[in-house]
């Protein structure tokens, strides 16, 4: 016997019951339309799009401040370095100290970044400014988290184990394999011990085609430094992490270099990190924003993402 044959009519509806499962619907249309509404996270960038982007990241008339810190971090990341300084991070013996989110953001307010062309705002400032151009667009929530937080890595420069700005800031690229001519000045890693290597000078090194950028160590600073330190104390999505872990690894997402190292899944945190840079880059020609008008709604947000409200950095 077919189903409707057996169905049990209920008793017909009232007319005040059919207007509220009209309302109820159409409270769910109105969400649906929201939802539908906002752009996906790799949508093109609105806030920038009047902008002269030709003035940023301009290093061959950076001063000195920029073009020292460079050749120094060109010259001391090496895959020795890279190796002991992981080894610390994971140390058991290593002091985490214990701070809020926002406890994090004010500490970093005094540090001025020396390898930045671009702006000599504070950190505070910075993080704001890129966190607000992500929510002007209308992004995730997600990804305005991560606007906020994406350089708190920078952090470690105020803790045992780093030696200064240079393994901390930067541009970052691989170390155990050919510096690449897509880096930054270039020519400064004549000075690095690596590149004397005949194994670490060659095309792929210690790495293998096709390996993937998770296989592949970069430069220690405050990209890796974060991403370790966020991805098991959020809630935070995986391209979110590659945002993290990768915005300041130009020479691949600005320039194309190593691609050869890539895996299948490196392309989709390649489209992440692509749809991130503008806010991280181009904000910082954007007006100085109000700390305390936004912090009330960051506060909000940094809870919705990080269930413990102390971080262990």
């Amino acid at each position: 016997m077919a189903p409707s044959a057996i169905y049990d009519h209920a008793e017909p509806l009232s007319g005040r019951a059919l207007d509220d499962i009209s309302d109820a619907i159409d409270e769910v249309n109105v969400l649906k339309d929201q939802l539908s509404s906002t752009p996906a996270y790799d949508a093109q960038s609105q806030f920038d799009a009047a902008k002269d982007k030709a003035q940023f990241r301009q290093y061959e008339s950076a001063c000195s401040r920029v073009r020292n810190f460079y050749r120094e971090q060109h010259a001391k990341q090496t895959v020795a370095y890279n190796l002991a300084a992981r080894a610390h991070f994971k140390s058991a013996s290593r002091i985490r100290p214990e701070l809020t989110i926002w406890e994090a953001i004010e500490k970093l307010d005094t540090l001025v970044d020396d390898s930045d062309p671009d702006t000599e705002l504070s950190q505070i400032q910075h993080l704001l400014q890129s966190a607000e151009a992500i929510r002007r667009d209308g992004k995730p929530r997600w990804m305005q988290l991560t606007g906020l937080i994406h350089d708190l890595g920078k952090l470690m420069v105020f803790f045992d184990g780093a030696q200064g700005q240079w393994d901390v800031v930067g541009d970052t690229f691989p170390v155990g394999c050919k510096f690449s001519d897509k880096i930054i000045y270039p020519e400064t890693f004549a000075l690095n011990p690596d590149s004397k290597d005949p194994i670490y000078n060659s095309k792929f090194g210690i790495y293998e085609p096709g390996c993937g950028l998770d296989n592949v160590m970069l430069s220690w600073g405050h990209d890796e430094y974060l991403y370790h330190v966020v991805k098991d104390q959020s809630t935070l999505p995986k391209e979110a992490l590659a945002m993290i872990r990768y915005h300041s690894f130009y020479p691949w997402h600005k320039e194309g270099a190593y691609s050869e190292l890539m895996e299948e899944s490196d392309w989709d945190m390649l489209k992440a990190v692509k749809a991130f840079n503008p806010y991280d880059l181009y904000s910082k020609s954007d007006g100085l924003p109000s700390v305390e008008e936004l912090k009330p709604y960051y506060l909000e947000l940094i809870d919705e993402f990080f269930p413990q409200r102390k971080i262990k950095w």
